[in-house]
């Protein structure tokens, strides 16, 4: 893994917010922010591009929204 710190910061960020979906979907015993919680939490490890990092987690936290919208 590359040490940049632009890298570390958004894998930083990324994670929180991952670790903030699968707590809030363990309280509300909902599956689909866990799920999108531990993928979050995990895929950083394995992306060194700030840009792709920061584009699965768009991608991922709109289909949390949208399977939000139609009452999952």
């Amino acid at each position: 893994m590359d040490l940049d710190a632009n890298a570390l910061l958004a894998s930083l960020l990324i994670g929180l917010v991952g670790a903030a979906c699968f707590m809030y979907g363990k309280r509300q015993g909902r599956v689909p922010p866990m799920l999108v919680g531990v993928v979050m939490c995990i895929y950083p490890y394995f992306v060194q591009s700030v840009a792709v990092m920061g584009s699965i987690a768009v991608v991922l936290l709109a289909a949390l929204w949208a399977t939000a919208r139609l009452g999952y």
